[in-house]
């Protein structure tokens, strides 16, 4: 508590094994609001004290602390690219997201790699795939997927649901989309068992499925669809089921969390959204015990034939485990601006305040974080607006 102080950042953190904090939406507090410290193993673990824990897995402070040391980065991703919030420049507000999660992830004690960036190293000056991050001071190996901005046109448009996001696994874990940039994606939450849906289904049978285990009609089940000219066939085929559609401009990875809710406002994806997105949704859907399913989806010949000869199968069907192997998971999402997951960066005269989302899939925690950064206190993340002024 005294070194997040000396950082001038207080942060309200509701942990839970099983995520109904979901259903409870935060309000920020006020940072003269000191929480009480937690000590010894309350502070360790979370677990408030006057309350006996249940004894788990031995995990060492190296891996707890790195589950909110990504907090950290998003953090910082997200307080540089709101500024540029409905001022219409999407590649200024990615490029400034991009910078400051660079930096911070720099500062972080592992040896990672970034499986999913920015682009190729010829087309990205930061953030490119196989470029290695990290201060180089643990034996800890992991790969790493971003997207500093997801929804870079919301935040230019300054409408809802842009966020920045994070997921690592250990090495070899994650996907490697190679040269095919979208594909088609099936993903439900934990109620909706895996194997009754399937990409080989048509859209008439995996919604029936999915309203035959959600226990309702299919006429109330509701189908998240990005806004696109591509989906105009799926639209309709959604439309003659009767089932509802929700469609959104950008930004399916959250979307993707959506479906994994406790009470989620849609209870199914589907549509040909960007690789690299579903890979970051598939590590955040195992941690919510949901799943993704995808399959690649090459946008003309060159692609085609450039995954072909490099060995991907076009046809096979991608599930969470292909995606996003073991149980070694970690992912984090601050808001950039205001959605139905988190809320977006809220500006002050002294600072800001995030909200932020970060979850572990081997411990099954998931945590709701909200901290006010003061631009007075040294921090990577504390950067008054005269610093990165638009």
């Amino acid at each position: 508590m005294k070194d997040a102080c000396r950082r001038g950042k207080l942060s309200a953190i509701s942990s839970s094994n099983c995520i109904n904090f979901f259903s409870i939406k935060p309000k920020f507090c006020s940072p003269n609001l000191h929480p009480l410290p937690l000590r010894g193993y309350a502070a360790d673990t979370g677990v408030a004290e006057g309350k006996l824990a249940t004894p788990g897995p031995d995990y060492s402070a190296v891996q707890r602390n790195l589950a909110l040391e990504l907090v950290r980065v998003t953090e910082a991703a997200a307080l540089a690219s709101g500024r540029w919030l409905g001022k219409g420049d999407k590649n200024a507000a990615d490029q400034a997201a991009v910078d400051m999660m660079r930096k911070v992830l720099n500062s972080v004690h592992m040896d990672g790699v970034v499986v999913i960036g920015e682009g190729a190293k010829d087309e990205a000056p930061m953030l490119f795939c196989g470029e290695r991050i990290g201060d180089g001071s643990s034996s800890m190996e992991v790969d790493i997927a971003v997207d500093p901005l997801d929804g870079t046109s919301l935040t230019a448009q300054g409408r809802n649901g842009a966020v920045s996001v994070i997921a690592l696994a250990s090495r070899g874990s994650l996907f490697d989309p190679g040269p095919v940039m979208y594909m088609d994606k099936l993903a439900v939450g934990p109620d909706v068992p895996h194997h009754v849906v399937s990409l080989d289904f048509s859209v008439a049978d995996n919604l029936k499925a999915v309203a035959s285990a959600l226990n309702k009609p299919v006429s109330d089940v509701t189908v998240m669809v990005l806004d696109r000219p591509r989906h105009a066939t799926l639209i309709n085929q959604i439309r003659e089921v009767g089932a509802r559609i929700r469609m959104i401009s950008d930004g399916d990875v959250g979307g993707a969390i959506e479906v994994a809710k406790p009470d989620p406002s849609v209870d199914v994806l589907m549509g040909i959204g960007g690789t690299p997105e579903g890979v970051i949704a598939a590590a955040a859907l195992k941690c919510l015990g949901g799943s993704l399913q995808g399959r690649l989806w090459p946008r003309n010949d060159v692609e085609r034939e450039e995954a072909l000869r490099l060995g991907y199968k076009l046809e096979k069907i991608l599930h969470t485990e292909d995606l996003c192997k073991g149980d070694d998971i970690f992912f984090a999402a601050t808001g950039v601006s205001d959605g139905d997951l988190l809320h977006g960066v809220r500006y002050t005269s002294g600072g800001a305040h995030t909200n932020s989302l970060v979850m572990r899939c081997k411990s099954g925690t998931v945590r709701n974080i909200q901290t006010f950064h003061k631009w007075a206190k040294p921090s990577v993340t504390n950067i008054p607006s005269s610093d990165q002024r638009p």
